[in-house]
């Protein structure tokens, strides 16, 4: 898209201010109707004496059409009857539009805000930019500037740079993408933004200098500061999603080379009394580890999280013995295919195991997960353990809180690990998502995660 411009001196490429709006002037519209009807009802009264229609007869109905004219005219010209009427279907487009944009600027989404805002104006053409293309036009000039052709316009490389909303009321011309020359007689050209720099315009081409108003300047800009917001909190939720998968791979990394290091020990002593289990062993792993890197930062099914976590114990169970380590799992069956992130269950049952365990005797870990209502996903990992005392529980998912006596049952908390799941929920899950220690010396340690699925970031994927 490209137009032919002359610079004014001391503005920018081919713009003028917003025009202000030519005022509606009601009054002098009632005043004509009002003389025209006065007119009218004294060329039909001399009508009806002309014709013989008795003169209270008619000063009565003339009377009564009167008030139903004007009654009718309060009714269609009242200023807060047309306010309310028009400020609703604005909030229903801006609404609509909200929604369309809900996923970022693509050339979908685009064309579909094109379409929405077009019959609310009296633009002929509306188009949206990226900073280097057309992402959608509709309209008179749909034809000529199509998806993915180059930004050449001066006005809106303006726009794109400085930030600022832009119109024109001079005849402008503009080369299509066949090649062909078009007349733009007027246009506003407003500026997309997230966190201050514009990322696209949102453009309005009109057939008169006239529509050039301050009501058509108010909506562009209007939609363009609605649009501008719904790509900012698009913007920060992706940010969200990226650390909390970054996050995803560091508690990798934390747990990793624990657990792998205590794992090959393991089957390298299985070798030379039990090979057959050694053998097994390194075929678990090698599916465990294939796994762990399939799922990292991805969504998978509650009964794939279990059937790792499940895996990752007969490990333990293979390295502190069958009878030091008792599960117990009970799923309801409508949670078993709920998507939930990754590394969720299992690093709950690694801090049972790694801190829990009682010098002699079974650990006993008690898996729950259920629905408590449609939109929320509770799950429970229990132990018998050694427990811990209060400040070291609620320790587990807040770090800011002073370290307890390292000498302390299960001595200076899971670490890492809790409080990335802690901090992954409330980014993923909302502010109705929750986590919650029970625990005591001697009696055992409760977690519990609360999700809440209605306020998930990944509904938005």
């Amino acid at each position: 898209m490209s137009e032919d411009i002359k610079f004014p001196p001391e503005e920018g490429p081919g713009v003028e201010p917003p025009h202000r709006l030519s005022s509606v002037n009601f009054s002098g519209a009632l005043k004509l109707v009002f003389a025209i009807a006065v007119l009218a009802f004294l060329c039909l009264f001399g009508y009806a004496i002309f014709i013989g229609v008795e003169a209270v007869t008619t000063l009565a109905a003339m009377i009564l059409l009167a008030i139903v004219l004007i009654a009718f005219l309060y009714a269609v010209t009242n200023p807060d009857t047309l306010r309310s009427q028009y400020t609703e279907q604005t909030l229903a487009v801006a609404s609509s539009m909200l929604e369309s944009i809900a996923c970022g600027l693509t050339p979908e989404s685009a064309e579909e805000i094109c379409r929405r805002l077009l019959p609310e104006t009296r633009a002929t053409t509306i188009a949206v930019t990226d900073r280097d293309s057309v992402l959608a036009c509709v309209g008179a000039l749909a034809d000529d500037f199509p998806s993915g052709s180059a930004i050449h316009t001066p006005t809106t490389r303006y726009v794109i740079e400085h930030g600022i909303a832009q119109s024109f009321t001079s005849v402008i011309d503009v080369r299509g993408e066949q090649g062909d020359r078009r007349h733009i007689p007027a246009g506003i050209i407003t500026p997309l933004k997230v966190r201050g720099r514009a990322v696209g315009t949102l453009k309005f081409y009109y057939s008169s200098p006239r529509h050039v108003n301050r009501t058509q300047y108010a909506l562009a800009s209007g939609f363009a500061e609605l649009l501008s917001t719904q790509l900012t909190v698009h913007e920060l939720e992706r940010q969200a999603e990226l650390t909390a998968r970054a996050e995803v791979r560091a508690l990798q990394a934390q747990i990793n080379p624990h657990f792998l290091f205590n794992t090959l020990n393991t089957i390298a002593a299985f070798t030379r009394i039990e090979p057959l289990r050694a053998r097994e062993l390194l075929r678990e792993f090698s599916q465990f580890y294939r796994a762990t890197l399939e799922n990292s930062g991805q969504l998978i099914p509650v009964k794939r999280e279990l059937e790792q976590t499940l895996r990752y114990l007969k490990f333990e169970k293979a390295r502190f013995g069958e009878d030091r380590i008792v599960v117990s799992v009970d799923v309801d069956i409508d949670a078993e295919e709920v998507l939930v992130p990754a590394f969720v269950i299992q690093p709950l049952v690694e801090n049972a195991v790694r801190h829990a365990m009682p010098d002699e005797g079974a650990l006993n870990i008690r898996i729950e997960v259920g629905r408590s209502d449609e939109d929320a996903v509770d799950i429970l990992v229990a132990d018998d353990g050694v427990g811990m005392d209060k400040q070291t529980a609620m320790r587990l998912f807040d770090r800011s809180i002073t370290p307890p006596d390292p000498n302390a049952p299960q001595g200076g908390g899971a670490g890492v690990a809790m409080h990335n799941i802690s901090e992954r929920i409330k980014r993923f899950y909302g502010p109705k998502s929750r986590t919650s220690v029970e625990s005591a010396p001697g009696r055992g340690t409760s977690i519990s995660l609360h999700l809440d699925l209605e306020g998930s970031m990944y509904d938005k994927e």
